[in-house]
């Protein structure tokens, strides 16, 4: 029986111009997680959300809050992200000289654990972190600009890291950030065994209707 799908809109792709009744429509809308992109300009070539955002998002609602840590040396912000309200942390293994101590730390803080695995990483190179983690969230896109097209090379390896999932009867959480459109996310879904899903612009924002009706198409898929 296929496991129900874990809806995390980005907030990013959201104007700063009434945010907070944007962040409160969302929130009842029946999503599961808000995403939030954390980017220091070094790792990617953009700069994302800071902590007054996370402030605001954290005191509307009280669903998991994600930080997708696209910066280097993530360490560095894992208690100040955990102080403010960050439920979920996803690091870029590549960017720590040693990230099982920051898995490592952000499970003492009480926080769930994440790698994120660009398209030009491999399977090979983050299995033996995939037992320690709670998430691994694929990108399906170059990472740094909302609304790129998905990569279609990356669904092999979406398919390997739930197959390795089974084989080694582990729990973490498989999501995908970038491209998701409804093509995309039926065909993982459903056939590669990918249960979690980064909503932007292709199916969630930007749409021309309620954000539940949004919701409802995606679970419908």
């Amino acid at each position: 029986m296929a496991v129900s799908k874990l809806l995390c809109p980005s907030i990013l792709n959201l104007p700063i111009e009434g945010l907070k009744e944007e962040i409160l429509e969302i929130d009842q809308s029946g999503i599961d997680i808000f995403h939030i992109d954390i980017m220091d300009g070094m790792f990617v070539p953009n700069f994302g959300m800071g902590i007054r955002e996370i402030d605001l998002i954290r005191r509307l609602t009280d669903k998991p809050l994600d930080c997708h840590m696209m910066v280097m040396e993530p360490g560095r912000y894992i208690q100040l992200l955990a102080d403010h309200g960050a439920d979920i942390l996803y690091i870029h293994p590549e960017t720590e000289r040693i990230p099982t101590e920051t898995i490592d730390h952000i499970r003492e803080l009480g926080k769930k654990p994440g790698i994120a695995v660009n398209p030009c990483v491999s399977v090979e190179t983050v299995k033996e972190m995939l037992p320690i983690v709670d998430y691994v969230m694929i990108l399906g896109v170059n990472p740094g600009y909302a609304g790129r097209a998905y990569l279609d090379y990356v669904t092999p390896k979406a398919k390997a890291l739930h197959d390795y999932r089974v084989n080694n009867n582990l729990s973490y959480h498989i999501v995908l950030d970038g491209g998701a459109d409804e093509n995309v996310i039926s065909n993982l879904y459903r056939n590669c065994g990918i249960e979690g899903f980064v909503l932007g612009k292709q199916v969630f924002f930007f749409q021309n209707k309620p954000y539940k009706e949004c919701v409802e198409q995606v679970r419908s898929l």
